[in-house]
């Protein structure tokens, strides 16, 4: 009998044993895999502790940080809660701004004046109202996105946005922004669908004019679920603001903005009351002016996610494509109702007064650029010149709010007021490197928290960027560094 074990010939094995065998997994590939999986845990728990101390300290050290004040409108807001709560409701052709954010505030205005500071607690209530809405909007979406990615967007919410500015008085915007943005998202889960119209309802009633919005924003959602209920959204919110005219002052006609407008200036249509100002200038200055401009002040907005948020559809269970373009639609309206209207600046106020809701979305978008591993050259640029624009717009927010009350800009019945909108030199955002502020400690300790916010964000993507681009940077320098093709 032939010996099948001599040198040279091997006994055939079965192809069911064969096909065992391969299946078998290679325990060095698992163990790399384990390893890798352990890895990317321990640096995520890493993350996750250092992205929440910074958004902690950030949230701090702002009130700490930021001079609160009573002045301009909040004074008149803050004229009508005190009425409502000594006297109740107080009929007026002049009572021309909403009563239903301030009502929000009549429990800390209860309790400032039972410790005889009613304005330094209602100073803290823009403040207050963002704070629970950052908690809210993390509670409602930790489980239904990348937890990483909220991590983002509330950081830049905090330290890159306009958002500072606006939590040390008592203006309105904050309340509408914070209503609406958060209503966008809840509106996508069943169990607080209803609440997240209620709170957008509210917040659009509060400021009438983003009816215009409100109607954008509703018309893509009817045709993203196909559902015509949704028109019952806009006219709630239309009952409301006319309610609130009838009860407040006598007619549902009565808007209390009547003849309201600015002083006459070397501007063409200054003095003007209404909606009197050409929508092609009221866009173009809302856009691009340099004290007032959304491309400076919210230049996320330039940033596209589309795609990104559209691939990401079926990862999460909230569908941030449609919460996303919700904002947007918003956004939108604002721009077209504000464009022309006589004051589309927002007065003499920091940045882009009615537009601060644009910093939900633009913030967004940035957290989504900076969070996505897998991104072209170009955008992965425009990312880090977005990011640099963004974390100096945090900056003057919360160190630089007074420049927006120059000097030049207010004489003469703000006769050159017109500077601080479109001058580079009076714009709140450059004004700081015309006049050298000096910073105290904190103020300096800011810096350099805000500084390392931003290496934390940037030098991730430079990183990105220099492996994209290292190839093509050493050809180039090694096409005109060969000496053999140089000569005298």
């Amino acid at each position: 009998m032939e010996n099948n074990t001599q040198i040279g010939i091997r006994t055939p094995i079965p192809s069911s044993i064969r096909t065992r065998e391969h299946t078998y997994p290679d325990t060095r590939t698992l163990k790399t895999d384990t390893k890798q999986a352990e890895d990317q845990s321990k640096y995520g728990l890493l993350f996750a502790i250092l992205e929440t101390c910074f958004i902690l300290i950030g949230m701090i050290s702002i009130p700490l940080l930021i001079p609160h004040t009573l002045h301009g409108d909040a004074t008149l807001r803050y004229q009508y809660i005190t009425d409502f709560l000594h006297h109740g409701i107080v009929q007026s052709l002049h009572n021309k701004y909403s009563l239903i954010g301030p009502l929000v505030s009549l429990p800390l205005l209860y309790i400032g004046e039972a410790l005889g500071q009613p304005v330094a607690w209602i100073l803290s209530y823009n403040y207050i109202l963002f704070a629970v809405s950052l908690l809210a909007t993390y509670l409602l979406c930790k489980d239904r996105m990348d937890r990483g990615l909220l991590r983002k967007f509330l950081l830049l919410m905090i330290t890159c946005s306009m958002f500072a500015a606006h939590l040390s008085s008592y203006y309105g915007e904050v309340f509408t922004a914070v209503c609406v943005g958060f209503g966008a998202m809840a509106i996508m889960i069943r169990f607080t669908s209803a609440a997240g119209w209620i709170a957008i309802v509210l917040g659009v009633a509060n400021t009438p004019a983003t009816l215009v919005g409100l109607g954008l924003l509703m018309a893509k959602r009817m045709l993203d679920s196909k559902r015509l209920r949704y028109v019952l959204v806009i006219l709630a919110a239309g009952a409301l603001i006319v309610g609130e005219s009838w009860i407040r002052r006598g007619s549902i006609f009565s808007s209390g903005y009547d003849n309201d407008a600015g002083f006459h200036t070397f501007m063409p249509y200054a003095g003007l009351s209404g909606f009197s100002y050409p929508f092609f200038f009221g866009l173009f200055s809302i856009l691009f002016s340099f004290g007032k401009g959304l491309i400076f002040f919210t230049p996320g907005l330039l940033l596209p996610v589309g795609k990104t948020l559209k691939d990401w559809r079926d990862k999460y269970a909230m569908n941030m494509y449609q919460v996303y373009s919700l904002w947007i639609c918003f956004t939108i309206g604002l721009i077209i109702v504000y464009a022309r209207w006589w004051s589309w600046y927002g007065g003499l106020y920091w940045g882009p007064r009615f537009f601060l809701f644009a910093s939900i979305p633009a913030s967004f978008a940035l957290a989504v650029r900076l969070h996505n591993k897998e991104t072209h050259l170009a955008i992965n640029i425009l990312t880090a010149l977005v990011l640099g624009l963004s974390s100096w717009v945090g900056v003057c927010a919360v160190l630089f709010q007074s420049y927006a009350y120059i000097p030049t800009c207010m004489q003469n019945n703000y006769a050159l007021e017109a500077a601080c909108h479109y001058i580079p030199e009076f714009s709140v955002l450059w004004r700081p490197f015309v006049v050298h502020p000096h910073l105290q400690l904190d103020q300096k300790l800011y810096l350099a928290y805000s500084l390392l916010i931003f290496l934390y964000f940037m030098l991730p993507l430079l990183f990105k960027i220099y492996r994209q681009t290292k190839d093509a940077i050493f050809a180039f320098v090694a096409s005109y560094t060969n000496l053999r093709e140089w000569s005298l």
